[in-house]
């Protein structure tokens, strides 16, 4: 049997922290309690109604209307999250201009705001008559109770994932390699693509997925915006308060299912692309 060096035992011996079979039973209690037991209870409601229940649900036009619904306005306030997240980022890192501190403060309004309160304040601003919607409505556009404006109060939520998950990678990426990569005849756009996103890339994958995963399951922001019109505007979580109203609990938790499922398959296929560009690198 190896013998621990004395660095090491020394290093055991004045660890702040318990050691590692406690930490790791007080590891997987805590996330057998907040995780796994949760989810065991959502699929062993569902197994109630049986496959042929589940399929029918899962195949049925307003589940699968509400579910495109859901997941593509997600999918569109996450791309717009991360391009102008990076925008913001990079401003709040490289420039310095008067109210900086008030502007990153408002970055993390969105946390701090009741997501109802942020659904009735986008609701009464981009309603046809609103202070903004009205000039979207002069232009033929509506905003408000339409998937348009799902996609507002998605990416009003989803907007400080992307900037606090880019911000401190982008301090920590030094002014010099670009300005040494301009030196010897490299664009801006070459500066950019070579230097600058192969180290961002992670990052701001990593905040595209967080504001991706959020869009997904957020509900308070959204019901005041969208009209919550079946086949049009009706997103999935509020398909499953109106099973719960309606006492199918087994209906409900079904459609939580599906959506538990759609969304780890692709949040496990934006992992797989992240280990698979931190391997070959971003080029």
């Amino acid at each position: 049997m190896a013998l621990s060096s004395p660095a090491h035992s020394r290093f055991r011996a004045h660890s702040v922290l318990p050691g590692f079979n406690l930490a790791l039973g007080y590891t997987l209690l805590y996330l057998s309690l907040i995780v796994l037991i949760p989810l065991s209870a959502l699929f062993v409601k569902t197994a109630t109604l049986g496959l042929d229940g589940f399929f029918e649900l899962a195949v049925n036009d307003r589940v699968v209307s509400s579910l495109r619904v859901t997941f593509v306005c997600s999918l569109v306030a996450a791309v717009i999250n991360a391009i102008f997240g990076l925008l913001v980022a990079w401003v709040l890192v490289r420039y310095r201009f008067p109210g900086k501190r008030i502007v990153d403060a408002l970055v993390d309004l969105p946390f701090a705001l009741p997501t109802a309160v942020a659904g009735i304040t986008l609701a009464t601003l981009y309603a046809p008559h609103g202070w903004i919607g009205q000039y979207f409505a002069a232009m033929g556009i509506k905003v408000a109770y339409t998937p348009l404006g799902i996609v507002v109060a998605l990416t009003f939520i989803g907007l400080p994932f992307v900037v606090r998950t880019v911000q401190p990678v982008l301090e920590d990426v030094e002014v010099g390699v670009e300005e040494a990569a301009a030196c010897l005849g490299a664009t801006r756009f070459e500066v950019f693509r070579r230097v600058i996103f192969p180290a961002i890339y992670p990052a701001l994958l990593t905040g595209f997925s967080l504001a991706f995963a959020r869009a997904i399951g957020e509900y308070g922001s959204v019901i005041f915006i969208a009209g919550n019109m079946p086949y049009i505007s009706e997103i999935s979580p509020l398909l499953i308060v109106a099973k719960l109203e309606q006492y199918d609990y087994a209906g409900a938790t079904a459609i939580a299912v599906i959506m538990l499922l759609i969304s780890f398959a692709l949040l496990l296929t934006i992992n797989a692309l992240q280990w698979w560009a931190s391997k070959r690198g971003v080029r």
